[in-house]
């Protein structure tokens, strides 16, 4: 087997599968002689419109499983499901189209080109799906509006805030209308304040239906996802529904507390 065909890639609407499942999942590097379980045993699942914030301290095994869970890397052993699709035994043409298909990346450092217009950043995933050029500009433009970036779209990123860029890297994650963002340390170089506001999308992006995903070590993030799973030692330590979390909210407002 090489892989599902391209209409594999298609939106299940029945939902009748989660998101994501991962079933005994293991991830084992060779250092020194020394096997190391970076993910050990991991059995868990993530349904449609869910917002968990995944944490640990460094070396937990945190990034290790969103590697996997985000088609990034397969698993030495057990299996990774992405809407019912099992990522082990394809090929990695298979898995750059169930990325670019189904999964929005939001990163720490942006990782914008720094030569590239905003425009030009976000419509880099639109390529790869072989969307033509003036769809592709009509696309971009459009997820910047939508990130109140409407006056920002020729800028570089070095004419653009640390806020700023992160949200032409949430219109680059989301302009392929993907089922999940999967957003790694997020906030992590940015301010307290803009780092609200950040969340305060993630918060509405979860409302209107997206899945969102956030790695992190920061309890002040974590507390504002729904669902809050920790790893330490490769293996998941706790797995809860959050009833009490933190609200976000754009641009000034002060967050609030919510009790579910």
């Amino acid at each position: 087997m090489t892989g599902p065909p391209d209409s594999a890639f298609a939106v299940d609407e029945s939902g009748a599968q989660p998101l994501v499942e991962t079933r005994g999942l293991v991830k084992t590097y060779e250092l020194g002689g020394e096997t190391i379980h970076a993910v050990n045993d991991v059995s868990l699942s993530i349904e449609r419109g869910e917002y968990v914030a995944i944490m640990g301290a460094s070396g937990s095994g945190k990034s290790t499983f969103m590697n996997m869970i985000g088609c990034l890397d397969i698993p030495s052993a057990g299996q990774v499901l992405i809407d019912g699709i099992p990522i082990e035994s394809m090929t990695s043409d298979d898995m750059a189209g169930l990325r670019n298909s189904k999964i929005g990346f939001v990163f720490q450092q942006f990782n914008l080109l720094a030569r590239t217009s905003s425009i030009d950043n976000v419509a880099v995933p639109l390529i790869y799906a072989g969307i033509d050029a003036a769809e592709r500009r009509e696309r971009a433009i459009a997820k910047l509006e939508e990130m109140g970036l409407g006056e920002r779209l020729l800028n570089t990123p070095a004419k653009l805030s640390g806020g700023q860029q992160q949200r032409v890297a949430i219109a680059r994650a989301l302009v392929t209308e993907p089922l999940m963002l999967l957003a790694d340390e997020p906030t992590g170089a940015l301010d307290t304040q803009t780092s609200m506001e950040i969340m305060a999308i993630f918060e509405q992006l979860n409302a209107s239906g997206i899945t969102v995903i956030v790695v992190t070590h920061e309890n002040e993030i974590a507390d504002h996802a729904k669902r809050r799973i920790e790893f330490r030692d490769g293996k998941v330590i706790e797995d809860r529904i959050v009833t009490s979390r933190t609200i976000a909210v754009p641009m000034g407002g002060a967050a609030s507390e919510v009790v579910t």
